[in-house]
C-alpha cells in the first residue's frame, strides 16, 4: 500500500465537507473521482497529498514513496524562468535526465519560452508548466486536480496517451469521461461527505451505481410494503387472546423508525429560450488580427436556427475570438456580421466574469430577477437556486464561501435565465462536475435555438456537435461533418473541407411498439389470493412455538427442537413476505397500467 487515509473529516464552518471517510491507493491503482461540485473532491486531494491537514482522521503514505500533486490553481515563485520551475528540487542527476524531457513536454503543451519568468505567464500557462513539472519528476503516485483544464484537444490527446503509459498509481479529479473511460480502474464518488468505491472504469461506474440506487430503492418499498402490512395488523382489535403479540409490535415500531434513502438533489434544466425568427448570424468574409498575427482569416458562415456546432483547434488559434466576434465583445478588422432582429444571445464564457465576494447568493440572482420565467412556469429566485442544486442554506452565504466550479454553476444559471436563442459556451466543461456535464447535454439536445460550444472535451463534442469547425494556425477555418470522433477520423485522411450549409440529415426514428401491460399469471393470482392467509398462519405458529419456548425454559433438549423449528418458520416467513412485497408491487403496476 502506497499511501493511506483513515477516518478522515474536514469542516469548512459549519460545512462538513468530507466526515469519517476512508482512501487507500495501492501499486497500479488508477482512481477517478467524481461528484458535485463543492462536495469536496478538491478538499480530498489536498488532505493525501499534504497540502492541508485534516480536522479528525490521519493521512499515511508510505516513507519511500514520492508523491507529485497537481493543484487547481498553482502558486510559483514569480523570479522562476519557466524550464527552472518545472525542474525545481531536482538533484543535479535527476536535472540533467530530465530537462530533455521537460523541454520537448513543454513544447507539447504549448509553452515555447522557456526562458519567460512564470510570474508573467496567464493562468493557463501556469497550469501547463504545473503539468509538466509533475509529470517530468520521478514519482510513484500522481495526485492530478482537473489535469485536462486549459489543455486543447490535441494536449488532452497526449496527455490521455501519458497516463495510460503511466506505471505508478494515479489518482486524479477529472470531468473527462473518456480519461475516466480509458484510463482509470477505479472510480470514486464524492457524495454528502461519504466516498462510494467502484471497481471498473466511467462505463461500470454508471451500471454499478445505477445497481446501488435500485437496491436501495428496492428495499425501501420492501420496508414501505410491509410497515403498511404491519400497521394494518396493528390498527385491527385485539386477537382472541386478548393481547398483540409483543415482538410484532416491537417490529412495527422498528420499521416506523426507519428511514429510507433520501431524496438525491439533481440538477434540473428547463429548455426555454424567446422566439428565433428566420434571420441568425451570418459572418461574411470576416477577419480578425492581433499584433500583425492574424487569427481568423476570411470566414463565412450562416448560423442555422438548429445548428450544434464545435469550435477546436489549438490554445490562441482565435476559437474565443470567434466567439467573442459573434457576441459582439470584438469588432471584426474585416467583413461583417449580421445579427437578426430576434436573436437574444447567451454567453457563457470561459472566465466568470467578476462576482462580488460580499454579495450573497440568492442576491445575484435576485438582480437578474426576483421571478423568473421557465419552461416550468415562473419560479423565484430562490427556487431557481433549488433547481441548480444550491440549497436554502448555500443561498444566503455570501458567494465567497463558493467554490471554483459553484461559481461557474452560479454564471450558467445566470446565463439560461435571461431566455437566450442562440448559445455561445466557452469552454463549458471546466471546472463543472460530471452530473452537470450530462444534464447540460441533455438540456442542449431539448434547446430549441442554435447552439456553438468552444471545448477541449471529446465526450462533450460527440455528445452534442453535429458539425466541428476546426480553427487552423494561418487562421482559416475549415468544417467536418458530425463530432469529434468524426473530425479526427477525417482529419487523419486528410478531408477537411468548407463548413457544410447545415447539419446531416437525421436519421428517421423508428417506431417503438407499446410496451405490453402487466398482469398475473394464472398461479400468480391465485397465490396473491392466498398468500396473505399463509403469512398469517405462519406467524400464528411462530407465536405458538415461542409460547412452548416459555413453557419448556427448564428442558434443555426440547429448547433445541423449538429453537430449530423457530428458525425454520422465521425463515419461511421472512421468503413469504418477500413474495407478497413481489406480488404487491405487481399487482399496483397492473393499477397504474
Amino acid at each position: 500500500m502506497l499511501l493511506s487515509a483513515e477516518q478522515l473529516t474536514k469542516r469548512y464552518g459549519t460545512r462538513t465537507l468530507l466526515d469519517g471517510v476512508s482512501f487507500y491507493v495501492d501499486h497500479g491503482d488508477k482512481v477517478g473521482i467524481i461528484g458535485v461540485n463543492g462536495t469536496g473532491k478538491s478538499t480530498l486531494l489536498k488532505l493525501l497529498a499534504g497540502a492541508e491537514e485534516p480536522d479528525e482522521g490521519t493521512v499515511r503514505p508510505d516513507p519511500n514513496v514520492r508523491l507529485e500533486y497537481l493543484p487547481q490553481n498553482p502558486v510559483f515563485p514569480g523570479e522562476n524562468t519557466v524550464l527552472e520551475q518545472v525542474l525545481a528540487g531536482l538533484s543535479q542527476n535527476d536535472r540533467a535526465l530530465a530537462e530533455y524531457e521537460a523541454k520537448a513536454m513543454l513544447h507539447r503543451l504549448g509553452v515555447a519560452r522557456l526562458d519567460q519568468k512564470v510570474g508573467r505567464l496567464s493562468g493557463g500557462e501556469r497550469r501547463r508548466v504545473a503539468l509538466a513539472a509533475v509529470l517530468v519528476r520521478p514519482s510513484d503516485v500522481l495526485i492530478l486536480d482537473e489535469p485536462t483544464n486549459h489543455l486543447d484537444n490535441d494536449m488532452v490527446n497526449w496527455l490521455e496517451d501519458c497516463l495510460k503509459r503511466w506505471k505508478g498509481a494515479l489518482v486524479m479529479v477529472t470531468h473527462d469521461r473518456y480519461f475516466l473511460e480509458r484510463i482509470v480502474t477505479t472510480m470514486v464518488e464524492v457524495e454528502e461527505g461519504k466516498l462510494y468505491t467502484y471497481p471498473g472504469n466511467y462505463d461500470k461506474y454508471l451500471e454499478r451505481k445505477a445497481a446501488r440506487l435500485e437496491q436501495e430503492k428496492a428495499s425501501e418499498r420492501k420496508r414501505q410494503a410491509i410497515l403498511r402490512r404491519e400497521y394494518q395488523w396493528v390498527m385491527q382489535g385485539p386477537t382472541a387472546r386478548g393481547t398483540k403479540s409483543r415482538e410484532r409490535l416491537e417490529r412495527y415500531e422498528t420499521l416506523k423508525a426507519q428511514t429510507g434513502p433520501a431524496e438525491k438533489s439533481t440538477l434540473e434544466l428547463n429548455a426555454r429560450s424567446s422566439r428565433l425568427g428566420k434571420k441568425t448570424v451570418e459572418l461574411q468574409s470576416v477577419s480578425k488580427s492581433f499584433d500583425g498575427r492574424t487569427v481568423l482569416r476570411d470566414f463565412s458562415c450562416m448560423l442555422l436556427r438548429d445548428d450544434r456546432i464545435g469550435i477546436v483547434g489549438a490554445n490562441g488559434s482565435g476559437k474565443s475570438t470567434l466567439l467573442n466576434l459573434i457576441a459582439g465583445v470584438l469588432p471584426p478588422d474585416s467583413g461583417h456580421i449580421e445579427v437578426g432582429e430576434t436573436v437574444r444571445i447567451g454567453y457563457f464564457c470561459q472566465e466568470v466574469p467578476h462576482m462580488d465576494g460580499n454579495t450573497r447568493v440568492i442576491d445575484y440572482v435576485k438582480d437578474i430577477g426576483n421571478n423568473i420565467q421557465t419552461a416550468e412556469g415562473m419560479l423565484t429566485a430562490s427556487q431557481l437556486l433549488e433547481q441548480f442544486l444550491f440549497p436554502a442554506e448555500v443561498q444566503w452565504s455570501p458567494i465567497s464561501k463558493l467554490s471554483g466550479g459553484e461559481k461557474r454553476r452560479l454564471f450558467l444559471l445566470a446565463v439560461l435565465a435571461a431566455a437566450p436563442n442562440v448559445l455561445l459556451l466557452d469552454e463549458p466543461t471546466n471546472d463543472l462536475d460530471v452530473q452537470t456535464l450530462s444534464i447540460l447535454e441533455d438540456y442542449l439536445d431539448a434547446f430549441p435555438g442554435a447552439v456553438i460550444a468552444v471545448s477541449h472535451d471529446r465526450y462533450f463534442l460527440d455528445r452534442v456537435v453535429k458539425r466541428v469547425f476546426a480553427v487552423e494556425p494561418d487562421g482559416s477555418v475549415k468544417g467536418y461533418p458530425g463530432g469529434y470522433t468524426q473530425y479526427l477520423e477525417a482529419r487523419r485522411q486528410g478531408e477537411g473541407c468548407k463548413a457544410p450549409k447545415g447539419p446531416p440529415a437525421e436519421k428517421k426514428p423508428q417506431r417503438t411498439p407499446p410496451p405490453k401491460k402487466v398482469r398475473f399469471s394464472y398461479k400468480e393470482q391465485r397465490e396473491f389470493e392466498t398468500i396473505e392467509d399463509e403469512i398469517a398462519a405462519l406467524e400464528g405458529e411462530l407465536a405458538q412455538v415461542q409460547e412452548e419456548q416459555a413453557a419448556q425454559a427448564t428442558d434443555y433438549v426440547a429448547l433445541q427442537t423449538l429453537q430449530a423449528r423457530q428458525e425454520a418458520l422465521e425463515q419461511a416467513l421472512e421468503e413469504k413476505m418477500e413474495r407478497w412485497v413481489y406480488l404487491n408491487d405487481l399487482a399496483q403496476q397492473m393499477e397504474r397500467s
